[in-house]
């Protein structure tokens, strides 16, 4: 098989290396600087919350769904002209977001925007890989983590910063100019042959099965707490038609001769155990902490969106830092040990640290208890990358492919595990503390209210503010204990993630493959 790789003089190496960043970089921003400013676009484009998740459940789709087919189109037009095209794509798509007047307008945009960026998913960690020689891809991958995980816990920062002085429009237009510059330096510096093969073999009928079951997929997590989950019929109507048509693209792909996918990729363990990790640390855990932690500053610290991303700036820093530093460690000492290590922080951190954060802790303090946690997250994403990516070969873009659309799965999948268990928790902790009341205090705390506010309003109105009052009070107490036990269950994802690992470390340690070979080979040598 043959290698991917493309010399080019250290200095091209670098300019090329800021110009696919740069690209892929504003395309990872975009998801989390949306969130923040998704509840501002409700009066502009008429419509409602449920009607506004749209705008980003729509990019989701889109992402996920096409990231295959550029996986095939990419051998055909080749990885750079690919990654040019998705660049145009997302920066003009940018532009009409910004000048969106409906609800609809902007949902058609963002599916453009959306497939712009499964084009440059898809082919920015390729040619990163590919200008790369083997003994530096560690860094190379570091720097590709900053664009992963840092971006993400970027984004509430900007969109603040954003927000607080422009208008939530300016989200999208700020990558027009940038977008432009870009494209055209691409144009200039891209090496053109790489992964050009001419050859685009695509089962359609495998793709329609597929991005139908994921499309079934998203909508299903995305929409089942609006729904009530299994209380309406939608939900399980949902599940049945993405389990049913995942099963009709396997039935599918075992008949064909040209599969969609080579599922053989996941028989090699240096990719199949990472991919495993990746899914249930990345998806399940770390895009619950990307999720909650906003809510956390925000609904319970009560501070503006400005003021939560300043404070969840400091974890984004140190996830940033440890990217690049977890990617050069990577070229000196084996990638599998700097994950164990991430691992170990992640866990320590995400059940002993992080579950301690309440409405009575300060915001300062809140922040301090998150670095850990974003240096273990920034020394994830490089090593487990490397690990994943070295013995693929020619199959390094159905690698990188199918990295990312288990990203968008599993972060969908943890972004409904965090809206779930947040309000499972709160609404759990909310009777407790009914029940747990104190009649005798509670009727003081009424009283002792109810004289003052009597002072003020009339004996209705002061009774039902005091009412307010205790019923807010109570409120605050459950949300901060939600919270605690929100983040508690992000290190359960970290326990099965894990697993994968440790398995790994198993199946390549010596005295396993002596054993195997023991069982295995004396069985295939026995007379018949």
């Amino acid at each position: 098989m043959k290698d991917f790789y493309y010399p080019v003089p250290p200095k091209e190496r670098a300019f090329i290396t800021f110009i696919l960043m740069t690209g892929f970089f504003m395309a990872i921003l975009d998801t989390t600087i949306v969130d923040i400013v998704v509840p501002k676009m409700m009066g502009p484009l008429s419509t409602d919350l449920y009607g506004i998740q749209w705008v980003v459940t729509s990019y989701m789709m889109a992402a996920a769904t096409a990231l295959l087919f550029v996986e095939n189109f990419a051998k055909y037009l080749g990885y750079s002209y690919c990654f040019i095209l998705g660049l145009s794509i997302f920066t003009l798509a940018s532009f009409f977001c910004g000048v969106a007047q409906s609800l609809a307008e902007m949902i058609f945009f963002r599916v453009i925007q959306g497939v712009g960026e499964a084009f440059l998913a898809a082919t920015t960690q390729v040619l990163l890989v590919s200008i790369y020689p083997t003994e530096r891809r560690g860094l190379a991958m570091g720097i590709f983590g900053l664009g992963v995980s840092f971006a993400p816990a970027l984004g509430p920062t900007l969109g603040g910063l954003i927000t607080e002085h422009l208008s939530w429009r300016w989200i999208f237009f700020v990558n027009v100019p940038i977008g432009v510059i870009n494209v055209i330096a691409a144009l200039a510096l891209l090496p053109k042959e790489i992964g050009r093969q001419r050859i685009f073999q695509f089962n359609f009928l495998s793709y329609i099965f597929v991005a139908s079951g994921t499309i079934s997929l998203l909508i299903m997590l995305s929409k089942g707490q609006q729904l009530g989950w299994f209380q309406s019929p939608i939900i399980p109507l949902l599940l049945f038609s993405s389990l049913s048509l995942f099963c009709l693209y396997f039935i599918n792909e075992l008949r064909s001769k040209v599969p969609l996918i080579d599922l053989s990729i996941y028989k090699i363990p240096e990719f199949g155990l990472p991919m495993g990790m990746h899914f249930f640390v990345l998806g399940f855990g770390m895009y619950q902490i990307f999720y909650l932690l906003p809510l956390y500053y925000e609904n319970l610290k009560g501070l503006t969106t400005f003021q939560a991303g300043i404070h969840i700036l400091a974890f984004a820093i140190f996830i940033g830092t440890f990217s690049v530093i977890s990617g050069y460690l990577s070229d000196k000492i084996a990638p599998g040990l700097i994950l164990l290590l991430s691992l170990a922080l992640f866990l320590v951190t995400s059940y002993f640290l992080i579950p301690r954060l309440n409405y009575y802790t300060p915001a300062s303090t809140a922040s301090l208890l998150t670095i850990p946690l974003g240096i273990s997250m920034g020394t994830f994403f490089a090593p487990l990358t490397a690990l994943a990516l070295r013995r693929l070969k020619d199959k390094t873009g159905l690698g990188v492919a199918l990295m990312h659309y288990q990203r968008f799965v599993g972060g969908s999948f943890g972004t409904a595990l965090a809206t779930n268990n947040l309000e499972f928790y709160t609404n759990k902790n909310f009777h407790r503390l009914t029940e747990l009341q104190d009649p005798t205090y509670a009727w003081y705390f009424l009283q002792e209210r109810l004289f003052l506010a009597k002072q003020l309003f009339s004996e209705d109105i002061a009774e039902k503010k005091v009412s307010a009052l205790l019923y807010h009070a109570q409120y605050v107490q459950a949300l901060s204990f939600g919270f605690q036990e929100a983040f508690k269950n992000v290190a359960f994802w970290g326990f099965v993630g894990g697993s994968f690992l440790i398995l790994l470390f198993i199946i390549r340690s010596k005295w396993f493959r002596h054993l195997y070979r023991l069982i295995f080979c004396k069985h295939a040598q026995r007379p018949l």
